[in-house]
């Protein structure tokens, strides 16, 4: 993206204002130096990730680090995560390694997200290689399928029930919809981008032309918006939540090989990338 001073960075589908940019690698930076940690990734999450942010939509960075090699070699573990206060601009948190990959050995589908964000803040290429690498052979659709099954139906549940619907929740239902269809057609670790989804699973016209136009209003309007019901994303939503309701879902994989990560934890500590 360029930082151009006439360059509109609201009109993406990625938003990061470059003043903003400087200011988050410069809090990455006081966070390992006051931490004495080393930031491997960071990344936008949440609707600027996804592609839908709002003009109030806050910034979701999150990041992975790894401390020296003493800090691990503890009888008791200290704390493994980074949380700096969130305000109504900024919610920056991250993991440490060892805690990542944990998750990332149950599923974790958040953590998966991450490792395709299309906003990157902070990247050691050889580590994100390996990471990227030991996601694919840990991949857990069968987790990540049920995380995102359960979203959808909940926030359909919760939020898309009226006459009148705070639009955003369209997507927050899309979204993890998608991911199942995804999932279900065995496609791999779900990507972050939502506009991936909907090219490669949305075939039917009427469905992609109303998303289209739900993006376009999501991007201009504030986080707050309401409207009317859509009827065609809504015959989309009711068909596959009713019927992935009554399916059981992918299997777990018969032999996964978790090692990757042992020797992912290792490699990054020992060879001093952290």
């Amino acid at each position: 993206m360029s930082n151009s001073a006439d360059h509109d960075f609201r009109n993406d589908e990625h938003p990061i204002d470059p003043a903003i940019r400087r200011e988050i690698e410069a809090t990455l930076i006081r966070v390992e130096r006051e931490h004495d940690v080393r930031i491997l990734f960071a990344c936008e999450s949440g609707s600027r990730g996804w592609g839908f942010a709002s003009p109030d939509s806050d910034y979701d960075v999150r990041f992975i680090y790894a401390h020296k090699l003493d800090w691990y070699l503890t009888v008791f573990p200290g704390r493994d995560v980074i949380e700096l206060p969130i305000n109504e601009v900024y919610d920056v948190s991250g993991w440490d390694l060892r805690k990542a990959l944990g998750l990332l050995r149950n599923g974790n589908a958040t953590l998966v997200e991450w490792l395709s964000s299309p906003v990157i803040y902070r990247a050691d290429e050889d580590f994100m290689a390996a990471m990227r690498a030991a996601a694919n052979q840990v991949h857990r659709p069968e987790r990540a399928y049920h995380h995102y099954l359960h979203m959808a139906s909940k926030n359909y549940r919760e939020h898309l029930r009226g006459d009148i619907v705070k639009l955003k929740k369209y997507l927050y239902v899309l979204r993890p919809l998608l991911a199942c269809l995804w999932i279900e057609q065995a496609r791999g670790p779900v990507p972050m981008r939502f506009q991936d989804m909907v090219d490669a699973i949305v075939t039917e016209t009427d469905v992609k032309d109303a998303i289209a136009d739900l993006l376009i209003i999501k991007r201009r309007a504030n986080e707050s918006e309401q409207g009317a019901a859509l009827p065609a994303i809504n015959r989309f939503l009711n068909f596959h939540l009713e019927r992935l309701n009554h399916t059981n879902g992918p299997q777990q994989p018969e032999q996964l090989d978790f090692s990757v990560l042992d020797r992912l934890l290792h490699d990054t500590v020992i060879s001093g990338r952290a």
